[in-house]
């Protein structure tokens, strides 16, 4: 049995998820364009654990979003997820954000999700439908010719809140195809990664672990 409470803070969407064996149990979440997660994060995670009649004691593992995403929500998931592993001597579970995305949909093709950055950039990741990873996770400057080296053998599904820099910017053609619906990571999402992370004892160092930021931090951002 594995009871997780899954959490996602890598964008403006505060989000967390109990779930139990891969199931998801209940989730709460907010979008907001202020970034709740310092004021809001501690109190859904009571009220999860509240209305589900259980306590932090009770479950097995912490999972977190690890990004890549806002610096500062990334910094306050996994502080507030790090504080509840030492406190209940709990282990920890990283979840990358953007596969959390990807696992919105199932598409006969590639799909890439994005996470907005900076700029004309992007954070994305190439994966089939497989969920095998065709091209790591990085920081992509977005100019006319971006991915369509993959689009000779396969057709394109870009997702995220990303894809409407893409799409603007991108020369696509039809192997190119787009959803506007799935835009932000959510910690209802993270549930199947985290019971097989936790099925196969993937646990992170709580004391070393740190954001996937995938490039460094910049006040102005």
């Amino acid at each position: 049995m594995s009871l997780i409470l899954n959490i996602e803070t890598s964008s403006t969407n505060c989000s967390v998820a109990l779930s139990k064996n891969g199931e998801l149990i209940d989730f709460i979440e907010k979008d907001s364009p202020n970034f709740s997660h310092s004021e809001k994060l501690h109190q859904f995670i009571k009220d999860l654990i509240d209305r589900n009649n259980t306590s932090i004691d009770n479950l097995d593992a912490i999972a977190v979003g690890i990004g890549p995403g806002s610096y500062t929500g990334l910094r306050i998931g996994l502080s507030t997820a790090k504080g509840l592993c030492y406190g209940s001597d709990l282990p920890l579970i990283a979840v990358s954000s953007l596969l959390n995305l990807a696992h919105n949909v199932e598409f006969d093709g590639l799909i890439i999700p994005t996470i907005d950055a900076r700029r004309n950039e992007v954070y994305s990741v190439v994966i089939n439908s497989k969920y095998k990873i065709l091209k790591e996770e990085s920081p992509q400057i977005i100019n006319e010719e971006s991915f369509l080296e993959f689009t000779m053998d396969y057709n394109i599904l870009i997702i995220g809140n990303g894809q409407f820099k893409c799409k603007e910017i991108i020369d696509f053609n039809s192997k190119f195809s787009w959803n506007d619906k799935i835009l932000k990571p959510s910690a209802k999402n993270m549930v199947k990664f985290s019971f097989e992370k936790f099925q196969d004892n993937d646990f992170e160092d709580i004391a070393y672990l740190e954001p996937k930021y995938l490039k460094e931090f910049q006040v102005n951002n």
